[in-house]
């Protein structure tokens, strides 16, 4: 995915979302507080390893930073983003 233009945060349903073809790939979370906790990342398998799990950790980290949010990462993947990006550790509660 090129345009991260398409990422977005679905509130109602609790999740980052951006279209893939025809499906949806997702990062879901809970709020409490000023406190985000991801729980689950998930991209469609034939999307995987083109990036799109990366875009939606990097726009769900930087709205959560743009929002003052402390963030806890229960999902591995999201983990491991913040683990691989520096410029996110500074979010973890």
């Amino acid at each position: 995915m090129s345009d991260s233009q398409a990422i977005h945060n679905n509130t109602a349903m609790h999740r980052y979302e951006a279209p893939v073809g025809d499906q949806l790939a997702l990062a879901a979370y809970t709020r409490s507080g000023d406190t985000i906790t991801f729980t689950h990342t998930e991209v469609p398998a034939e999307f995987e390893g083109k990036g799109i799990g990366s875009a939606l950790a990097h726009f769900a980290l930087s709205d959560a930073r743009a929002q003052g949010l402390r963030v806890v990462a229960h999902c591995s993947f999201i983990a491991a983003y913040i683990t691989r990006h520096p410029e996110f550790q500074d979010l973890a509660a």
